[in-house]
């Protein structure tokens, strides 16, 4: 599941701001652009819904599903005033490059340009759906017509007594306010729906198979498989000579926004050939990473020393603290952890400091030995003592982060304020293994 870091930015009222952990359940999701994947056109939501989202240029092959290339062949061409005489001239087809199909496998003629020339397939069923779409149209504001009338009808005699003691006229001003929001509903009391549907005719006979039908040998390369037919779900063709080229889905670039402030969490560029963000609060970039060191054979109340990996992502020192979690709302851990009392302090993350001297950062932050294991650039690796509380089964802990975060999100780049620090807290659950049996 995505984990997402929320920073609110500066309101107008002042620096009001919240940290929280989102998940991709509790975000929005909202569409900034639709583009094919394969010739990278960009395009409005309005254009690509005209498009029945699918790509003008580019098709997949419906054998293999992979993208279909334009090739280029030479065709002689017979001269009409001089039979004898032939002139080469340039044509094209499309062919997949991992299967091998063509279109001409399926007898559809070559193209003289190379793209633009390829035309689709009319469904015979598009009236059909298209006067089922209207009906149900027509039915939907027909209900909405129903709950807006409802809305505003209220009791004649309301409505009289109101009149009657109405000193200023404010009654019949509302009333009519009322009356003109009623008549801007499209479809009236009495009136029913125009779009008429004509209802199919029930089949009961159906016309008996032909006699070679138990006898004619299957060729199983000549029948579609169940996915080319529901990749072409208007037509479903069962045999391979009726398979036809079909347009490239497109794909979405869209931005995720916070369900309870509205803040843009995650915002891409709207350029589908750029792979960069305009917001981008991932929570891998802002909160420690805990990592499990190495594999450990834990046995039945004995206590063992585990090495966790603390990873920094930002680029400044972040202190860390392991605090305990309740007994009585802990029942996730199988076994007893003691953690180290005392705070450490992650390196800030620096790409040129994996070749410093490890002895200088090290006396930089007078780390203790039963504490700190290593140090090394932006990862650090702390001592915890785990002792198993069953005979088998996997041993699971549990405790709390806390760290400290600086908040840059609500410091305006001219302003010469220092960061906001907050305290953030994060319950963390890991599997260490399972219980190692004895011989």
């Amino acid at each position: 599941m995505l984990i997402i870091l929320l920073f609110n930015e500066m309101s107008l009222s002042g620096p009001q701001h919240c940290l929280k952990l989102k998940c991709s359940e509790c975000l929005l999701n909202e569409v900034d652009s639709h583009y094919c994947p394969m010739c990278l056109e960009n395009m409005s939501s309005s254009e690509a819904k005209l498009k029945k989202n699918r790509c003008g240029n580019c098709f997949d092959c419906p054998s293999c599903g992979h993208t279909l290339t334009t090739r280029a062949t030479n065709v002689a061409i017979s001269d009409p005033d001089d039979p004898g005489k032939s002139t080469p001239k340039k044509m094209y087809y499309m062919a997949c490059g991992f299967c091998r199909w063509t279109t001409r496998d399926v007898a559809i003629d070559d193209k003289t340009v190379a793209s633009g020339g390829w035309e689709d397939i009319e469904n015979t069923h598009a009236k059909k759906i298209q006067s089922l779409l209207d009906y149900y149209h027509e039915l939907a504001l027909n209900e909405k017509a129903e709950r807006e009338r409802k809305k505003y009808v209220r009791r004649r005699s309301h409505l009289y007594y109101a009149a009657s003691m109405d000193k200023y006229g404010m009654v019949t001003v509302a009333v009519k306010k009322k009356i003109g929001a009623m008549s801007n509903v499209s479809i009236k009391e009495n009136e029913e729906t125009t779009t008429q549907i004509t209802t199919e005719e029930k089949i009961s006979d159906f016309p008996a198979l032909p006699d070679d039908f138990f006898t004619t040998p299957l060729e199983l390369s000549k029948v579609t498989t169940i996915t080319q037919r529901l990749a072409s779900p208007e037509f479903q063709p069962t045999i391979t000579n009726d398979l036809y080229p079909k347009r490239k889905h497109l794909l979405i670039r869209k931005s995720m926004r916070c369900k309870e402030c509205e803040h843009n969490l995650i915002k891409p560029e709207m350029n589908p050939l750029s792979i960069k963000f305009k917001i981008q609060l991932v929570i891998m970039h802002h909160i420690p990473e805990v990592r499990l060191m190495a594999p450990m054979e834990f046995r039945f109340k004995k206590e063992l020393k585990v090495v966790l990996l603390l990873i920094n992502p930002v680029v400044h020192n972040t202190t860390v603290s392991l605090l305990p979690v309740d007994k009585e709302s802990d029942s996730f851990s199988t076994a007893k952890i003691e953690l180290p009392k005392k705070e450490v302090v992650l390196a800030r993350r620096d790409d040129a400091a994996i070749y410093d001297d490890a002895t200088q950062m090290h006396q930089e932050f007078k780390d203790e030995k039963n504490v700190v294991a290593f140090r090394k650039a932006n990862k650090l690796g702390v001592i915890i003592k785990v002792t198993p509380l069953i005979q088998e089964g996997d041993v699971k802990v549990s405790f709390v982060l806390r760290h400290d975060y600086r908040n840059t999100a609500v410091v305006l780049p001219m302003e010469n304020q220092e960061p906001q620090i907050s305290w953030l807290q994060h319950r963390i659950f890991l599997n260490l293994g399972r219980i190692h049996k004895s011989k």
